[in-house]
């Protein structure tokens, strides 16, 4: 059995289909021996890539962006689609049924305070109708810190993927009372990135064929199994919670069929990163994304 080495940028239920993958025994049985790993704080997965110590990386669109933007040439390509939505979550310390983007102006706000995140949270204030200058933000820089934070009592909202707001809410700290995908729309939020040379290889073929049966049982299987193939992933939260978070991206519908990184998808992520000032040019899809390799 081979061994190939995947790297999360962040790790979260939201890339349950790369999870699933492993959790779920698709990569086994295409003869690979997954073993997984998160990029140390501040540092790209790509570096993973560069130095031979992962395969495959959890990335977004944006790392081609930035090197474009230097006048270099990315040395990785991004062939395969996690997320096609943002799966960030809007908590609130009491349920709001009524809530609407325009109570965030003037409101304390705990999020990420730079990078994807901020970006398309950006975005979709703009998308809102809303003015992101008149939110109180409380930029953090990690998924862990801003959990604190608002445990701790800092801000009136959380900006948080999944499962941290379904813990908050089972733990009877928040309530979950937007979701930012919804706001932008399908795009190229997260996706699979590799060498052009790996892309070349057997591995990456058998990869894509477990990847695609994985994508299936995302849309096929209940939460509730994904879930409890997945808790020896997160020991840390509750596998109801697990459950509840999954169930709702499968609704959200960020988890499409489909591996391939759309043209669609991809001219939104554009329209983000031109909408935040971020973009010397709109870069061709084929500077940045490749098509999955055959799967024969």
């Amino acid at each position: 059995m081979d061994k190939i080495r995947i790297q999360f940028t962040l790790f979260s239920a939201f890339y349950s289909p790369l999870i699933s993958a492993m959790s779920g025994g698709f990569l086994k049985a295409e003869g690979l021996d997954p073993e997984w790993s998160v990029a140390p704080a501040g540092v790209s997965a790509l570096a993973a890539l560069n130095d031979g110590s992962a395969h495959i990386v959890q990335s977004a669109l944006s790392q081609g962006f930035t090197s474009l933007n230097k006048g270099e040439t990315p040395g990785a390509v991004h062939f395969a689609q996690i997320n096609e939505m943002d799966g960030f979550f809007l908590t609130g310390r009491a349920a709001d049924p009524a809530f609407t983007w325009k109570k965030l102006e003037g409101a304390e706000v705990v999020m990420f305070k730079g990078g994807q995140p901020l970006d398309m949270f950006k975005y979709a204030c703009h998308k809102a109708g809303i003015d992101f200058a008149r939110i109180k933000s409380i930029g953090l820089g990690s998924a862990a810190e801003i959990d604190r934070a608002f445990r701790q009592g800092q801000g009136m909202y959380v900006q948080q993927q999944g499962p941290f707001p379904q813990q908050l809410q089972a733990d009877g700290i928040g309530y979950v009372v937007a979701q930012v995908g919804k706001q932008i729309g399908p795009c190229g939020f997260s996706s699979v990135a590799a060498t052009r040379d790996w892309l070349k290889t057997d591995m990456a073929k058998a990869f894509i064929r477990a990847y695609k049966k994985t994508r299936a049982y995302m849309n096929d299987t209940p939460a509730v199994e994904i879930a409890r193939a997945e808790k020896p992933y997160f020991p840390a939260i509750d596998e109801s919670v697990l459950a509840d978070c999954i169930a709702t991206y499968q609704r959200l519908g960020c988890w499409t069929r489909h591996v391939e990184i759309t043209q669609a998808a991809y001219e939104k992520t554009l329209d983000v990163y031109e909408y935040n000032g971020l973009l010397k040019q709109r870069y061709r899809y084929d500077q940045v994304c490749a098509a999955p390799p055959a799967a024969d």
